[in-house]
């Protein structure tokens, strides 16, 4: 399957980079794609999932949030708003060079990402949030819990998937502040909720608090066996893309 990689440049200036991933023919949909913190567009998961659903006829975008992977910007700087920011920026770029996206999928952070921005994409029909959390404060405790300096200095480094990240006190109000649950039921999208039972990383709650809180027409899909990033078992990805495009076909 033909890949092409780009730059998209945000309404700040900073370009982000992505990778579109095309069905062999006419893409009958686009998708917009958003990976968790700290990760890439380049996630193992994300790829193969990105890939599976190109054989299904609908185009992928998958790209990298500010100062990750192979985007431009300062990761230290960046907090949920710029996450949101950039998923707009990203939606608004498709629109422009190939069509609007019809599908927006997220992985767990990229999912609260695009539970955000999804009222603000028009041309959205449906909303796949993989491991998503429920609000946004959790992120902002754990990290916490891994270094206090971010608090008691302002910044500090932290250890996540062994690479080492400089955090600032800013990104912890950001996700202290949001109202995550508030925008989550704002959703009117049709969403499909795929969480692991067995998840380590956020809890199987979190998937109950959004099928609860969620506005629009709703289903639940249970990942038995997998982690988190759903590297554990090589079939989990298949599955999650094969149930991602039975499931669109309902309304795309």
């Amino acid at each position: 399957m033909p890949s092409q990689r780009v730059f998209i440049k945000t309404s700040t200036g900073i370009r982000l980079a992505a990778v579109i991933d095309f069905p062999e023919i006419a893409p009958r949909a686009f998708a917009v794609f958003s990976h968790c913190f700290t990760c890439s567009k380049d996630l193992k998961a994300i790829v193969r999932i990105s890939r599976r659903l190109a054989e299904h006829q609908i185009a992928v975008l998958r790209f990298d949030f500010t100062g990750l992977g192979d985007s431009e910007g300062d990761f230290s700087e960046t907090n949920f708003e710029t996450n949101v920011s950039d998923v707009l920026s990203v939606a608004n770029w498709l629109r422009q060079n190939h069509r609007a996206p019809q599908l927006l999928i997220g992985l767990s952070l990229g999912a609260a990402a695009m539970m955000a921005a999804a009222h603000q994409i028009d041309s959205a029909g449906g909303l796949v949030t993989l491991a998503a959390p429920s609000c946004t404060a959790h992120l902002a405790d754990y990290l916490l819990r891994q270094n206090p300096e971010i608090e008691s200095l302002g910044a500090g480094e932290v250890t996540i998937g062994g690479r080492r990240h400089l955090i600032k006190a800013q990104l912890l109000t950001s996700l202290r502040q949001r109202n995550l649950g508030a925008e989550i039921s704002s959703i009117r999208l049709p969403h499909l909720i795929m969480h692991s039972p067995i998840d380590e990383t956020l809890g199987f709650y979190h998937a109950e608090k959004i099928f609860e809180l969620t506005g629009g027409i709703k289903s639940f899909i249970t990942l038995d066996g997998a982690d988190h990033l759903m590297m554990s078992q090589a079939n989990d990805v298949v599955f999650v893309a094969d149930q991602i495009e039975l499931w669109s076909r309902r309304w795309m």
